[in-house]
């Protein structure tokens, strides 16, 4: 066995509670490297007088998974005092290896110092994100685009819905009015959370360079109309979350104005991280932006007063409107210690808000229980879309990847992971799948299917095409004899399904059928306490007959797309671009 592979320390994704007296327990080995792994553990207190050692136990460990390079063991352990150490028996053949913090042996150490250790198993440091965040479907919308209700509030220059193709720059009038006289419709679909991006004052149509953090922008409504679609989301089970922009502020921002009149007089020089003065409004400019864009000046937050304000805003909306959660914008940017002040205020003022950050990478140091409830989970997106859209990977490939995906994070995080196709920021589904719409919903099937809080792109469920931003952010469609009702219905179908059947929302038991990939069909397992579930998805563009497990061969199971019950044989086939959705009850 290859030592150098071998992979664990006592935190973050690889040791973490899931609940007040269980831990998670995880370790990553050489890829087919390691035919079983157990974990050795055991009070660190626990010692035999007679013998002169360690009291310990042990308990076989569970295959997560392979990605490209490694293999991933989990086990679940509940320490009796809350306190543990813990090492590890890798076996392969008949070689034994014994893993601890000290390093390896082949002869298992009899001294607890020797192992790896979780002190002790404090409810405060129990990651607990919002229950009702796996049981939600989201639904993106960029209001400008969605409906427009109230055309006396139409900003100046205001098109016709739909007339044109959508650019940086125009409006279409889009309002909080247009939304609430069309949650008939999304309440149809099964929306039950709508996140909104920015409804504050700014300049653009796109609104991330706010002009003010503490009023609505007039082209959406008042306050007054937006506490309404609240509350009448509320009514109807929908949560609603709003989109923070606190990494950077608009150029009309009153304080980056003052600023520009005043330049090193300015009682708002270090609200922003200004390298010269006069400021240079105009690209390369002398101060820090988000990317290179003067009009969007980089927000201090490490100064106590840029601090006090925006954590004014985060509660705010909170205590005034009730909102549910914030989505937050360009979120690895901003300092750890902002983060965590704002996880304070917000939890203080609705204990189960959702906090969701905006990082398109690895955001282990954001997912420690002290700053975010989850992230926009795009290494999700990227495995899907690259195997699926474009024909980019394999499916060993992308096995590999989703596989990566799970291990990334503690199983209480993907629990809420925010589970996304496309979104403002990228190219529509439909227009990255070629406007093939069967792989489309070949893609929506495994984005409801797996663990965390799926989200719509506002139009995608009734096959809207659209390239990158401001492809992208069209103008909704209302005409339903333009609007896809298949696709409608098949969306529809999908969201009842995961609402009825908690296993498809969560990863237990979650693994993939090894070998099936081989045959371009993707096969995964999961499982609740009623039911286990069995996910086939053939991509290609020929039927495939594929050899079932023997565990499922004779077992009487229900497919839940079309509600009937069926024998499983030894062998499947699954149609060309077809699927299962099958649920074992017996």
């Amino acid at each position: 066995m290859l030592k150098e592979a071998m992979y664990h320390r006592p935190k973050n994704e690889f040791a973490y509670a899931i609940d007040e007296q269980t831990l998670h327990i995880r370790v990553k080995t050489k890829r087919n490297d390691v035919e079983q792994a157990h974990l050795i553990y055991g009070d660190p207190y626990d010692y035999n007088l007679e013998e002169k050692c360690w009291i310990s136990q042990k308990k076989e460990m569970t295959f997560n998974g392979s990605d490209g390079l490694h293999d991933y063991w989990l086990v679940a352990v509940t320490p009796e005092h809350r306190r543990l150490r813990y090492g590890f028996q890798l076996i392969s053949g008949n070689e034994t290896l014994f893993y601890t913090e000290k390093g390896f042996y082949e002869k298992e150490p009899n001294d607890a110092g020797f192992f790896f250790c979780f002190p002790y198993l404090n409810k405060k440091d129990v990651f607990t994100p919002p229950q009702w965040v796996n049981e939600t479907v989201w639904y993106q919308i960029f209001p400008e685009r969605f409906a427009n209700g109230d055309s006396s509030i139409d900003p100046e220059g205001t098109l016709a819905w739909g007339s044109t193709e959508p650019t940086p720059k125009n409006f279409f009038g889009g309002d909080f009015q247009g939304v609430i006289d069309h949650l008939d419709y999304l309440e149809k679909l099964g929306i039950t959370g709508l996140y909104f991006t920015p409804i504050f004052k700014a300049y653009s149509n796109h609104k991330y360079d706010t002009i003010d953090y503490m009023e609505i922008d007039p082209q959406f409504g008042d306050k007054e109309t937006f506490k309404e679609l609240v509350n009448k989301c509320h009514e109807r089970g929908i949560r609603v979350m709003l989109d923070a922009v606190f990494n950077h502020s608009g150029f009309y921002f009153p304080q980056f104005q003052d600023v520009i009149e005043k330049g090193e007089q300015s009682q708002y020089k270090e609200w922003f991280h200004i390298h010269s003065f006069p400021l240079k409004t105009e690209e390369p400019a002398n101060y820090d932006t988000f990317a290179y864009v003067p009009a969007m000046p980089k927000l201090n937050t490490e100064h106590p007063d840029v601090k006090t304000y925006l954590l004014d805003v985060a509660r705010y909306w909170i205590e005034e409107f009730d909102i549910d959660g914030w989505r937050l914008d360009v979120a690895n940017e901003v300092d750890h210690a902002f983060w965590r002040d704002f996880r304070a205020t917000v939890k203080k003022a609705k204990p189960d808000a959702y906090i969701l950050g905006e990082i398109w990478h690895d955001s282990m140091p954001w997912l420690q229980g002290d700053q975010f409830d989850a992230v926009m989970n795009y290494p999700l997106t990227t495995a899907i879309t690259e195997y699926f859209a474009k024909d980019n990977i394999s499916a060993t490939e992308f096995v590999q990847a989703v596989t990566s995906v799970t291990n990334m994070y503690p199983e209480t995080v993907n629990n809420v992971q925010f589970n996304l196709l496309g979104s403002h920021d990228t190219p529509r589904i439909l227009t990255l799948s070629g406007e093939n719409k069967e792989k489309v919903k070949l893609q929506m099937l495994v984005q409801f299917t797996m663990a965390g809080t799926p989200c719509i792109y506002y139009g995608d469920e009734i096959a809207m095409t659209g390239g990158q931003d401001p492809g992208c952010r069209k103008c909704m469609e209302w005409d339903e004899e333009k609007q896809d009702q298949d696709m409608f219905a098949f969306v529809q179908k999908l969201i009842s399904l995961r609402k009825e059947y908690k296993g498809l929302r969560m990863n237990d038991g979650f693994g993939f059928i090894e070998g099936f990939e081989n045959e371009e069909v993707i096969g995964y397992r999961k499982k609740d306490e009623a039911n286990e579930y069995l996910v086939l998805i053939n991509s290609s563009e020929d039927k495939k007959t594929v050899d079932l497990p023997t565990a499922f061969v004779n077992r009487k199971v229900v497919d839940l797309w079309i509600s009937e019950e069926r024998t499983l044989a030894e062998t499947i086939d699954v149609e060309a671009g077809g699927f299962y959705l099958l649920a074992l009850n017996d």
